[in-house]
């Protein structure tokens, strides 16, 4: 989905200057099978090239909790349930190529594969694919490795800087 209009709104009347912004993301296991093993699913970003979990943005009204199963359905056609909240930080500043700024508050969660097969659902990504836990792809950037090492980890609590 592109950018929610409730944030073109907002755009529209404060300008690019910095939104902080609730996101989630989400690590998303399958168990392993008989013939395969235990896999996490990723996403090709569209704007970077690069392979990170989903995420997206929680939109007026929502939990956290059900926006990451929806913008999971959404972008790569798999249900999921968030079991727990692994990681919450507050992400670097981000500048999109039309000067608009914002900062994530961003919630990584930790989900349950439930059903469906793993496929491009919007204009978000290039690709989505399950690979292998202990092999994933060398692009993932320091933000992305953080939020996979809280959310692989079996502590059942949350991850937070001060």
């Amino acid at each position: 989905m592109p950018t929610p209009p409730y944030i073109l709104d907002l755009r529209a009347v404060y300008g690019p200057g910095r939104l902080l912004l609730p996101g989630v993301s989400g690590v998303v296991l399958r168990e392993a099978g008989p013939d395969r093993a235990a896999s996490l699913l990723l996403v090709r970003r569209t704007d970077t090239g690069l392979w990170s979990l989903p995420a997206g943005i929680v939109e007026p009204g929502e939990q956290p909790a059900a926006s990451l199963e929806r913008e999971l359905l959404e972008e790569t056609r798999v249900v999921v349930e968030a079991e727990r909240l692994a990681l919450m930080t507050a992400d670097p500043d981000l500048v999109y190529p039309n000067g608009d700024r914002c900062q994530f508050i961003s919630m990584t969660f930790r989900c349950r594969y439930v059903s469906g097969e793993a496929g491009v659902g919007d204009e978000e990504s290039t690709a989505v694919a399950w690979f292998p836990v202990d092999d994933l792809p060398p692009e993932l950037d320091a933000i992305q490795l953080r939020r996979l090492a809280a959310g692989l980890s079996e502590d059942p609590g949350c991850t937070f800087d001060r």
